[in-house]
């Protein structure tokens, strides 16, 4: 009994020592914050089968090296980071698109799960998301006249996690200043 138990710590031990050869950091991209001292770097960090298992954004203040991490949920990825800035309305945001829900609950995050629109502060302090997790969101733009963000999509009505004749399309309009819904249409 002695032995066996000798033989499992020993290969527990050897399995969890592993693993830490084959966990990787990769720092891809870096965006400046621009009218602020931030720049955005994005991380993404991978495992031992070479596949990406999660994603977070690093807030660096470039004045001090402090920096802040945003995180998103295991197997959530990024599709795209755009500022948003309307100096005449006093707008300077992060216009995060990604995928960070697992809708339909199979293994994990993928591309037929909904994409969601998150609004992130320049410093990365403010975390707002905008669409909620039951809407697949397909486009989106900004006006710069009068700072709303106009976004279209369906939501999942029968929740198969798919798009079907029963979901209920709809555009939702978004006040960036007051970070407020104005209408669904």
């Amino acid at each position: 009994m002695k032995q066996l138990l000798t033989v499992i710590l020993f290969l527990s031990w050897l399995s969890s020592s592993g693993q830490d050869k084959t966990n990787y950091v990769h720092y891809n991209k870096l965006i400046e914050v621009k009218g602020t001292a931030y720049v955005i770097a994005t991380i993404e960090h991978w495992g031992k089968m070479m596949s990406a298992n999660s994603q977070s954004l690093l807030f660096i203040d470039t004045r001090n090296g402090q920096t802040k991490q945003v995180y998103f949920p295991k197997d959530a990825f990024v599709q795209s980071i755009d500022q948003v800035r309307i100096d005449s309305l006093g707008i300077n945001t992060v216009l995060v698109a990604a995928n960070t829900v697992n809708l339909d609950a199979n293994k994990s995050i993928d591309w037929n799960d909904p994409k969601q629109i998150i609004l992130l502060s320049p410093d990365g302090q403010e975390k707002i998301q905008v669409t909620e997790d039951k809407y697949f969101v397909r486009t989106w733009t900004v006006n710069s006249i009068t700072g709303t963000l106009v976004i279209t999509g369906h939501y999942d009505s029968n929740n198969n996690g798919k798009y079907d004749k029963t979901d209920k399309n709809e555009i939702l309009v978004y006040d960036l200043k007051t970070r407020k819904l104005i209408n669904r249409i």
